[in-house]
Protein backbone atom coordinates (compact mmCIF):
# COMPACT_ATOMS: atom_id res chain seq x y z
CA UNK A 1 0.00 0.00 0.00
CA UNK A 2 1.81 3.84 -1.44
CA UNK A 3 0.19 6.36 0.44
CA UNK A 4 1.56 10.11 0.01
CA UNK A 5 -1.36 13.17 0.31
CA UNK A 6 -4.59 12.13 2.20
CA UNK A 7 -7.32 14.43 0.72
CA UNK A 8 -10.49 12.06 0.48
CA UNK A 9 -12.37 9.00 1.29
CA UNK A 10 -12.43 7.69 -2.60
CA UNK A 11 -9.09 7.55 -2.90
CA UNK A 12 -8.92 4.01 -0.81
CA UNK A 13 -10.01 0.57 -2.11
CA UNK A 14 -11.40 -2.11 -0.47
CA UNK A 15 -7.40 -3.61 -0.58
CA UNK A 16 -5.99 -0.50 1.12
CA UNK A 17 -8.60 -0.85 3.79
CA UNK A 18 -7.69 -4.45 4.49
CA UNK A 19 -4.24 -3.48 4.62
CA UNK A 20 -4.41 -0.50 7.28
CA UNK A 21 -6.97 -2.29 9.37
CA UNK A 22 -4.51 -5.05 9.61
CA UNK A 23 -1.72 -2.58 10.39
CA UNK A 24 -3.89 -0.76 12.72
CA UNK A 25 -4.77 -4.47 14.61
CA UNK A 26 -0.48 -5.18 14.90
CA UNK A 27 -0.39 -1.52 16.40
CA UNK A 28 -2.78 -2.40 19.14
CA UNK A 29 -1.07 -5.59 20.33
CA UNK A 30 1.93 -3.84 21.02
CA UNK A 31 2.43 -3.44 24.51
CA UNK A 32 5.21 -0.52 24.04
CA UNK A 33 5.82 2.10 21.71
CA UNK A 34 8.25 2.05 18.49
CA UNK A 35 10.89 5.01 17.28
CA UNK A 36 10.16 3.71 13.64
CA UNK A 37 9.86 8.08 12.59
CA UNK A 38 12.45 8.71 15.19
CA UNK A 39 13.23 12.48 13.38
CA UNK A 40 10.35 12.62 11.42
CA UNK A 41 8.34 16.04 12.39
CA UNK A 42 4.33 16.43 12.01
CA UNK A 43 2.92 19.72 11.49
CA UNK A 44 -0.68 19.93 12.56
CA UNK A 45 -2.24 23.04 10.67
CA UNK A 46 -5.24 23.95 12.33
CA UNK A 47 -7.74 26.85 10.84
CA UNK A 48 -10.87 25.20 13.01
CA UNK A 49 -11.25 24.25 16.11
CA UNK A 50 -10.46 20.25 17.01
CA UNK A 51 -9.76 18.13 20.24
CA UNK A 52 -9.72 14.68 19.04
CA UNK A 53 -8.34 14.65 15.46
CA UNK A 54 -5.48 17.45 16.34
CA UNK A 55 -4.91 15.98 19.97
CA UNK A 56 -4.96 11.58 18.63
CA UNK A 57 -2.64 13.16 15.55
CA UNK A 58 -0.17 14.72 17.97
CA UNK A 59 -0.42 11.79 20.17
CA UNK A 60 0.32 9.03 17.26
CA UNK A 61 3.08 11.00 16.14
CA UNK A 62 4.66 11.37 19.44
CA UNK A 63 4.30 7.43 20.16
CA UNK A 64 5.83 6.28 16.97
CA UNK A 65 8.83 8.36 18.05
CA UNK A 66 8.67 11.74 15.96
CA UNK A 67 7.92 15.15 17.07
CA UNK A 68 5.26 17.63 16.41
CA UNK A 69 5.12 21.53 15.93
CA UNK A 70 1.48 22.87 15.91
CA UNK A 71 -0.50 26.02 15.24
CA UNK A 72 -4.09 25.43 16.96
CA UNK A 73 -6.11 28.78 15.43
CA UNK A 74 -4.34 29.64 11.99
CA UNK A 75 -6.76 31.56 10.55
CA UNK A 76 -6.37 33.98 13.78
CA UNK A 77 -2.47 33.01 15.07
CA UNK A 78 -0.59 32.23 11.65
CA UNK A 79 0.49 34.58 8.72
CA UNK A 80 -3.40 33.61 7.22
CA UNK A 81 -3.92 36.58 9.64
CA UNK A 82 -1.84 38.89 7.40
CA UNK A 83 -3.39 37.78 4.31
CA UNK A 84 -0.96 34.77 3.39
CA UNK A 85 -3.01 32.42 1.29
CA UNK A 86 -3.31 29.18 2.01
CA UNK A 87 -0.65 28.10 -0.89
CA UNK A 88 2.16 30.24 0.34
CA UNK A 89 1.43 28.58 3.73
CA UNK A 90 2.12 25.14 2.75
CA UNK A 91 5.30 26.51 0.66
CA UNK A 92 6.87 27.97 3.53
CA UNK A 93 5.86 25.10 5.99
CA UNK A 94 7.35 22.13 3.35
CA UNK A 95 10.63 23.42 4.73
CA UNK A 96 9.85 23.02 8.00
CA UNK A 97 8.81 19.26 8.43
CA UNK A 98 7.78 15.66 6.69
CA UNK A 99 4.06 16.14 7.15
CA UNK A 100 0.98 18.39 7.01
CA UNK A 101 -2.36 17.81 8.81
CA UNK A 102 -4.56 20.36 7.91
CA UNK A 103 -7.93 21.24 8.93
CA UNK A 104 -10.01 24.39 6.90
CA UNK A 105 -13.04 25.84 6.88
CA UNK A 106 -13.21 25.98 3.16
CA UNK A 107 -13.90 22.42 1.37
CA UNK A 108 -11.08 21.26 -1.16
CA UNK A 109 -8.93 23.38 0.79
CA UNK A 110 -6.80 20.05 1.58
CA UNK A 111 -6.69 19.50 -2.02
CA UNK A 112 -5.64 22.91 -2.94
CA UNK A 113 -2.47 22.19 -0.20
CA UNK A 114 -1.85 18.96 -2.08
CA UNK A 115 -1.17 20.67 -5.32
CA UNK A 116 1.79 22.60 -4.00
CA UNK A 117 3.16 20.58 -1.33
CA UNK A 118 6.03 18.55 -1.99
CA UNK A 119 5.47 16.47 1.49
CA UNK A 120 2.20 14.82 2.50
CA UNK A 121 -0.88 16.70 2.98
CA UNK A 122 -3.51 14.88 5.25
CA UNK A 123 -7.24 16.17 5.25
CA UNK A 124 -8.46 16.26 8.96
CA UNK A 125 -11.56 18.11 7.95
CA UNK A 126 -12.39 20.43 4.98
CA UNK A 127 -15.43 22.26 5.52
CA UNK A 128 -18.69 20.13 4.84
CA UNK A 129 -16.19 18.76 2.37
CA UNK A 130 -14.62 15.51 3.69
CA UNK A 131 -13.08 13.96 6.54
CA UNK A 132 -11.40 10.80 5.33
CA UNK A 133 -9.27 10.13 9.03
CA UNK A 134 -12.52 9.69 10.80
CA UNK A 135 -14.40 7.95 8.17
CA UNK A 136 -11.35 5.43 8.90
CA UNK A 137 -11.46 5.00 12.40
CA UNK A 138 -15.87 4.78 12.42
CA UNK A 139 -15.24 1.75 9.75
CA UNK A 140 -12.23 0.31 11.66
CA UNK A 141 -15.10 0.73 14.67
CA UNK A 142 -17.50 -1.23 12.79
CA UNK A 143 -15.10 -3.83 12.32
CA UNK A 144 -13.78 -4.16 15.83
CA UNK A 145 -17.25 -3.60 17.38
CA UNK A 146 -19.45 -6.20 14.78
CA UNK A 147 -17.12 -8.49 13.27
CA UNK A 148 -17.08 -7.10 9.66
CA UNK A 149 -18.79 -4.74 7.61
CA UNK A 150 -20.70 -6.74 4.96
CA UNK A 151 -24.22 -6.91 5.36
CA UNK A 152 -23.96 -3.76 7.70
CA UNK A 153 -27.44 -1.89 8.15
CA UNK A 154 -26.85 1.94 9.37
CA UNK A 155 -28.26 4.80 10.13
CA UNK A 156 -27.01 8.06 10.06
CA UNK A 157 -28.47 10.40 11.85
CA UNK A 158 -28.96 14.51 11.99
CA UNK A 159 -27.15 17.31 9.91
CA UNK A 160 -26.42 14.96 6.70
CA UNK A 161 -26.04 17.95 4.29
CA UNK A 162 -23.20 19.68 6.31
CA UNK A 163 -21.72 16.56 8.23
CA UNK A 164 -18.48 15.55 6.57
CA UNK A 165 -17.91 12.48 8.46
CA UNK A 166 -21.41 10.84 7.60
CA UNK A 167 -20.49 11.87 3.84
CA UNK A 168 -16.79 10.53 3.63
CA UNK A 169 -18.17 7.41 5.52
CA UNK A 170 -20.81 6.78 3.27
CA UNK A 171 -18.16 6.50 0.10
CA UNK A 172 -16.33 3.94 2.21
CA UNK A 173 -19.30 2.27 2.87
CA UNK A 174 -19.73 2.02 -1.27
CA UNK A 175 -16.64 -0.40 -0.87
CA UNK A 176 -18.57 -3.27 0.67
CA UNK A 177 -21.47 -5.90 -0.09
CA UNK A 178 -25.07 -5.60 0.97
CA UNK A 179 -24.88 -2.07 3.09
CA UNK A 180 -28.38 -0.92 3.77
CA UNK A 181 -28.33 3.26 4.53
CA UNK A 182 -31.20 5.10 5.96
CA UNK A 183 -30.24 8.62 5.98
CA UNK A 184 -32.58 10.08 8.54
CA UNK A 185 -32.67 14.03 8.26
CA UNK A 186 -34.79 17.00 8.64
CA UNK A 187 -35.49 18.33 4.89
CA UNK A 188 -33.52 21.13 5.15
CA UNK A 189 -30.16 18.91 6.07
CA UNK A 190 -30.49 16.10 4.12
CA UNK A 191 -27.90 13.85 2.67
CA UNK A 192 -26.72 15.50 -0.65
CA UNK A 193 -26.90 14.50 -4.26
CA UNK A 194 -23.44 14.11 -5.06
CA UNK A 195 -23.59 11.31 -2.31
CA UNK A 196 -26.87 9.47 -3.08
CA UNK A 197 -25.63 9.42 -6.95
CA UNK A 198 -22.38 8.03 -5.68
CA UNK A 199 -23.92 5.13 -3.53
CA UNK A 200 -26.35 4.37 -6.85
CA UNK A 201 -23.66 3.90 -9.27
CA UNK A 202 -21.96 1.51 -6.49
CA UNK A 203 -25.47 -0.12 -6.25
CA UNK A 204 -26.11 0.23 -2.50
CA UNK A 205 -29.24 0.02 -1.08
CA UNK A 206 -30.12 3.96 0.94
CA UNK A 207 -33.45 5.23 2.28
CA UNK A 208 -34.49 8.53 3.45
CA UNK A 209 -35.99 8.85 6.27
CA UNK A 210 -37.40 11.59 8.64
CA UNK A 211 -38.67 9.69 11.93
CA UNK A 212 -35.63 7.75 13.88
CA UNK A 213 -37.99 4.95 15.78
CA UNK A 214 -38.68 3.80 12.54
CA UNK A 215 -35.57 2.52 11.36
CA UNK A 216 -33.77 2.19 14.99
CA UNK A 217 -35.02 -1.60 15.24
CA UNK A 218 -33.56 -2.46 12.08
CA UNK A 219 -30.08 -1.16 12.10
CA UNK A 220 -26.71 -2.54 13.74
CA UNK A 221 -25.47 0.69 14.25
CA UNK A 222 -26.64 4.13 14.86
CA UNK A 223 -24.29 6.88 13.68
CA UNK A 224 -25.82 9.84 15.27
CA UNK A 225 -24.20 13.53 14.49
CA UNK A 226 -24.61 16.55 15.63
CA UNK A 227 -26.64 19.77 14.40
CA UNK A 228 -23.88 22.17 13.39
CA UNK A 229 -24.35 25.82 14.72
CA UNK A 230 -21.62 26.59 12.93
CA UNK A 231 -22.73 25.38 9.52
CA UNK A 232 -25.90 27.58 9.31
CA UNK A 233 -26.46 30.77 7.67
CA UNK A 234 -28.93 31.82 10.57
CA UNK A 235 -29.85 30.82 14.09
CA UNK A 236 -33.36 30.47 13.43
CA UNK A 237 -32.93 28.18 10.80
CA UNK A 238 -30.45 26.31 13.31
CA UNK A 239 -32.93 26.53 16.69
CA UNK A 240 -35.97 25.25 14.09
CA UNK A 241 -33.47 22.64 13.48
CA UNK A 242 -31.70 21.36 16.66
CA UNK A 243 -32.80 18.19 19.18
CA UNK A 244 -34.91 16.45 16.76
CA UNK A 245 -33.30 13.50 17.27
CA UNK A 246 -31.89 12.31 20.53
CA UNK A 247 -31.04 8.85 21.44
CA UNK A 248 -32.51 8.20 24.75
CA UNK A 249 -33.60 5.31 27.00
CA UNK A 250 -36.67 4.77 24.80
CA UNK A 251 -34.55 4.49 21.26
CA UNK A 252 -32.29 2.50 22.73
CA UNK A 253 -34.93 0.43 24.23
CA UNK A 254 -35.85 0.43 20.39
CA UNK A 255 -32.19 -0.60 19.40
CA UNK A 256 -30.99 -4.05 18.60
CA UNK A 257 -29.20 -5.67 21.67
CA UNK A 258 -26.01 -6.23 19.42
CA UNK A 259 -26.13 -3.12 18.16
CA UNK A 260 -24.22 0.04 18.60
CA UNK A 261 -24.24 4.02 18.66
CA UNK A 262 -21.73 5.65 17.02
CA UNK A 263 -21.17 9.30 16.77
CA UNK A 264 -18.10 11.26 15.39
CA UNK A 265 -18.41 14.18 18.72
CA UNK A 266 -18.72 16.39 20.00
CA UNK A 267 -22.05 16.24 21.40
CA UNK A 268 -24.19 18.80 22.55
CA UNK A 269 -27.86 17.81 24.07
CA UNK A 270 -28.26 14.93 20.91
CA UNK A 271 -27.05 11.91 23.17
CA UNK A 272 -28.36 11.60 26.86
CA UNK A 273 -25.50 10.82 29.33
CA UNK A 274 -28.20 8.09 30.30
CA UNK A 275 -27.09 6.70 27.48
CA UNK A 276 -23.32 6.24 28.29
CA UNK A 277 -23.51 3.29 30.48
CA UNK A 278 -25.15 0.90 28.19
CA UNK A 279 -22.25 -1.54 26.49
CA UNK A 280 -24.07 -0.65 23.07
CA UNK A 281 -22.50 3.25 23.40
CA UNK A 282 -19.54 2.53 21.28
CA UNK A 283 -18.63 6.83 20.66
CA UNK A 284 -15.85 6.72 23.34
CA UNK A 285 -14.32 3.46 22.43
CA UNK A 286 -14.65 5.14 19.07
CA UNK A 287 -12.54 8.15 19.66
CA UNK A 288 -9.50 5.95 20.92
CA UNK A 289 -9.35 4.12 18.02
CA UNK A 290 -8.46 7.49 16.28
CA UNK A 291 -5.28 6.92 18.19
CA UNK A 292 -4.52 3.77 16.28
CA UNK A 293 -5.60 4.25 13.09
CA UNK A 294 -3.86 7.47 12.63
CA UNK A 295 -0.90 5.59 14.37
CA UNK A 296 -1.00 3.41 11.31
CA UNK A 297 -1.63 6.41 8.55
CA UNK A 298 1.05 7.91 9.56
CA UNK A 299 3.52 4.83 9.58
CA UNK A 300 2.02 3.93 5.98
CA UNK A 301 3.06 7.45 4.69
CA UNK A 302 6.19 7.84 6.61
CA UNK A 303 8.49 5.38 7.02
CA UNK A 304 10.97 4.52 4.36
CA UNK A 305 10.62 7.88 3.23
Amino acid sequence: MKLYHIIESQQFNKKDLDELFAKADDIEKRSHSESTLKNKILITLFYEPSTRTRLSFESAMIKLGGSVISTENAANFSSAAKGETLEDTIRVLNGYGDVIVIRHFESGAAKQASLVSKIPIINAGDGTGQHPTQSLLDLYTIKKELGGIDGLSIAMVGDLANGRTVRSLAYLLGKYRDIKIYFVAPKNVKMKEDIKEYLKKQRVFFEEKENLEEVASQVQVIYQTRIQRERFLSIEEYENTKGIYVINKEIMSILPKDAIVMHPLPRVDEIKYEVDSDPRAAYFRQAHNGLTIRMALLSLVLENR
